[in-house]
């Protein structure tokens, strides 16, 4: 599954939609303004909520969280000790599952694996336009919202972290 994503996906307050590759909308981007933390949501083409995703309020680190009805899903967080500047770790709230993803998260240029097995690539050079990028789901089991919900918090994550 090949998805666009608009560069502006993380202005805060503004709603951007998520297309496949044959430009059909999938889900909705709306950032949350006037709120304390930085908060998203994720829904489909129907409003409804798939995924909340927010900047957790005290933590070591700059974390963020994904949940899904309520129910946590995933932390997202920098990795540990890393020599590379961009790495982060995805942690699911099985406890026994962890993501990574690397690569130049600040130009959109970065991977998501399992257990060293891909499961989506996050590009601009798919693209000829420089305001989008696009969003690669590689295996078939790979859940694209989660996926796309773990790029917004790295993106806004290292975005946050230059700013400093």
């Amino acid at each position: 599954m090949r998805l666009l994503v608009r560069d502006r996906i993380l202005g805060i307050g503004d709603d951007y939609w998520i297309e496949d590759d044959r430009g059909n909308k999938v889900f909705l981007v709306d950032g949350k303004a006037m709120r304390l933390r930085d908060t998203f949501e994720l829904k489909d083409t129907e409003g409804r909520v798939l995924i909340d995703i927010r900047k957790k309020m005290l933590a070591l680190r700059d974390t963020m969280v994904i949940e899904r009805g309520g129910e946590p899903l995933a932390t997202v967080r920098r990795k540990r000790l890393s020599l590379l500047r961009n790495h982060f770790r995805v942690s699911l709230a099985d406890g026994s599952t962890e993501l990574d993803v690397s690569g130049r998260i600040l130009d959109r240029e970065f991977a998501v694996e399992y257990d060293g097995e891909l499961l989506a690539v996050i590009s601009r050079r798919w693209h000829t336009l420089r305001d989008s990028y696009g969003v690669d789901v590689v295996r078939d089991d790979a859940d694209p919202a989660l996926l796309i919900a773990v790029a917004v918090c790295v993106i806004h994550l290292a975005e946050k972290e230059r700013e400093e």
